[in-house]
């Protein structure tokens, strides 16, 4: 799906100087004018990199209180087309107009963690077993995921999902290897925590509702 990393290599060394997520959000700034930018533009002037750089931005807000479940649904998308192997997003019109505030845009590359931060340090490009096609549909599959974890409600299962999910999108944008499978490991792993806790509110629910009727 990806012939190379992000950024032209003559700029690699300059560029890389910063921390990728907030490169990435200014490289959007600057390729899409506007006071509101909108998916549908950002997957159009990216091309076949925009899986990876509309997953990483749709899922940021996943680290921020509130957000998280209003990109679950166009996340959502994303990652069934891309398990499905499509080289490039095909967004609904609905979901192709919806659209960031170029100021809320600039706050969510400031809201990473300071794990996240960590990671970034680390993210340079190498291609390996984890940036083949194959490892993009299982990126697609596990964003799927990830995902139903955003969209549906319950206490602490947003930011695992969410994390491990953004580290595996931007390997998927750099073109790193390492990164694509230290994401896979993490959101797996948040999946699972999201989803043994959201079971276990429905058992509880379930055995509740059972003692009072």
């Amino acid at each position: 799906m990806r012939d190379g990393p992000l950024v032209d290599d003559a700029i690699l060394p300059e560029t890389h100087a910063s921390a990728p997520i907030s490169r990435l959000v200014a490289e959007v700034a600057a390729q899409c004018p506007g006071e509101r930018i909108t998916l549908g533009e950002m997957a159009e002037a990216f091309g076949d990199r925009a899986f990876g750089l509309l997953i990483l931005l749709l899922c940021l807000p996943g680290l921020l209180p509130g957000m998280a479940s209003v990109f679950g649904t166009p996340m959502l998308i994303l990652g069934v087309q891309m398990g499905l192997g499509f080289h490039m997003p095909k967004l609904p019109r609905f979901i192709a107009r919806q659209s960031l505030r170029r100021t809320d845009l600039l706050r969510l590359s400031s809201g990473s963690s300071k794990w996240m931060n960590r990671i970034e340090r680390w993210v340079r490009p190498r291609p390996g077993p984890f940036t083949s096609p194959a490892a993009d549909r299982v990126v697609g599959w596990l964003t799927a995921y990830a995902a139903l974890m955003l969209i549906l409600p319950g206490p602490g299962t947003n930011g695992p999902p969410a994390f491990g999910t953004i580290v595996m999108a931007l390997g998927v944008v750099e073109n790193d290897s390492k990164v694509v499978g230290l994401g896979m490991a993490l959101t797996l792993i948040g999946n699972v925590f999201a989803t043994v806790v959201l079971g276990a509110l429905l058992w509880f629910g379930m055995e509740a509702l059972g003692y009072v009727f």
